[in-house]
């Protein structure tokens, strides 16, 4: 039996968002806005409720196309506030279409977001080695750096908990277990 971080214990859909995304360094920006958004979207709520809507997600958010979504009118939005398979939070969908159009004016200027991202740890992967899961921060100051940054870049509802869970999300951060299967496949 494959030991995991316990977090991902709970339900097959962890389970399976561990083994195959969570905490996998990427710099796809497809990859990393989808990773932004539900992030964005779990505020408040379990990680369970946004692996389970996260087909619904891509069905209703044009497969997370950023593109797409900055040129959201308001009648798609009220679609979307209507939409019972998503999450229907204002805030949260004004904060998405928003973010978009923040995604790529960041795009534009560094070229990807990963470039933008990824430079504030000059492209190397941070690894805290927890052994339990005690050991697992919340936020750090480069969270609250990055957090004040894209607020400053006009980016909405994130956070330092919300962008530190990105963070650990996308690969920048490494918080497997010490003792975790993926921890040593991302080793070889």
């Amino acid at each position: 039996m494959k030991q995991r971080c316990p977090w991902a214990t709970q339900s097959p859909l962890e389970q399976d968002y561990h083994d195959q995304q969570w905490g996998r360094p990427t710099k796809d920006d497809d990859i990393l806005f989808e990773f932004l958004i539900l992030e964005l979207m779990q505020a408040g709520l379990s990680w369970k409720t946004i692996l389970t809507k996260q087909q619904a997600f891509r069905t209703h958010l044009d497969q997370f196309d950023y593109h797409k979504i900055a040129q959201y009118d308001q009648d798609k939005f009220n679609q979307l506030m209507n939409e019972p398979a998503i999450i229907r939070n204002r805030l949260k969908l004004e904060a998405t279409i928003n973010n978009a159009q923040k995604f790529i004016e960041v795009q534009q200027e560094f070229g990807t977001f990963s470039n933008y991202l990824w430079a504030f740890t000059d492209h190397k992967v941070l690894d805290y080695q927890p052994e339990t899961s005690t050991e697992v921060q919340t936020t750090n100051q480069l969270a609250k750096t990055i957090t004040k940054d894209l607020k400053k870049r006009g980016f909405k509802f994130l956070g330092p908990t919300i962008i530190y869970s990105y963070l650990q999300a996308m690969g920048l951060i490494n918080d497997h277990l010490m003792d975790c299967f993926v921890r040593k496949e991302l080793k070889q």
